[in-house]
């Protein structure tokens, strides 16, 4: 039997796991949150150890059933309560400025669990809500420099190609070169971010000299306290007309979501 997936999905709770704690720092959290973090590792990996003898199983509906389990516990799966004050401030929008559904998401550039969003649910929200002008998305950063040290001079960097019209291609290359390096938390350095600018045609004379400058460092940490002070507790969180969906969860859950919101406009 082959356990690479769920090799995979230990190895995406860690880093998960990693996430929160990262959060909990920065908005002031008590170091005793460390003493949890092992605890809850090996607490997770014991379930998806059960769920590992589950699937030898000759019932493939058993196998199913705790493929479902396992995934859920990696996915960090919250439902939407009620809608929170979160704002777009001046960040780069796709789509119809004056769709009536808001998608704010929250993200970090070098979260496996943002790159998968990107990867899966946001093709087919984009097809059905965005490009039908019933939603617009808002990208806004939050950066775990701790543990994602790529994560900032990447969001620098879209910052810097939207001064050239090309924040969503700079967005989407910065997604796609991780993917082609590997899963899981790919490793990269401003460098690489200048590569991947030159790659998608930018001026890179501008673009390297807006980016070593540091012109949007505080524009980054803005979105990184507006974040933290909408709760936003992980990467990537989402915010549905001020909704929030926690993780990368399915386009199912957001799709629930975003007619929900459109039912309540007449939309």
């Amino acid at each position: 039997m082959n356990n690479q997936p769920l090799k995979q999905e230990i190895e995406e709770l860690e880093e998960q796991l990693r996430t929160k704690k990262e959060v909990l720092k920065a908005q002031g959290g008590s170091d005793k949150s460390n003493l949890f973090l092992p605890a809850s590792i090996l607490i997770a990996g014991l379930m998806i150890g059960g769920a590992v003898l589950y699937t030898r199983s000759d019932s493939p509906k058993v196998a199913a059933n705790n493929g479902a389990t396992v995934q859920q516990i990696a996915g960090n799966t919250e439902q939407a309560g009620s809608p929170v004050n979160v704002f777009a401030d001046d960040d780069a929008v796709l789509g119809n400025p004056d769709a009536p559904v808001t998608i704010i998401e929250f993200s970090d550039f070098q979260c496996p669990f943002c790159r998968k969003f990107y990867k899966e649910t946001l093709p087919q929200i984009k097809k059905d809500y965005i490009l039908t002008g019933k939603a617009k998305l808002v990208y806004r950063d939050f950066p775990l420099v701790q543990i994602h040290p790529g994560a900032t001079p990447a969001a620098e960097g879209a910052e810097c190609a939207k001064e050239q019209g090309e924040f969503w291609e700079m967005h989407d290359a910065i997604f796609d070169e991780q993917e082609k390096l590997g899963s899981g938390t790919v490793q990269f350095t401003a460098d690489d971010v200048k590569k991947w600018a030159a790659n998608i045609g930018l001026d890179t004379s501008k673009f390297n000299q807006c980016l070593d400058s540091g012109k949007y460092k505080q524009e980054v940490e803005k979105d990184l306290a507006d974040g933290s002070a909408a709760g936003v507790n992980g990467t990537p969180a989402t915010f549905i007309n001020g909704r929030l969906v926690s993780g990368a969860q399915p386009f199912a859950a957001f799709k629930v979501i975003i007619d929900e919101e459109l039912k309540k406009l007449g939309k």
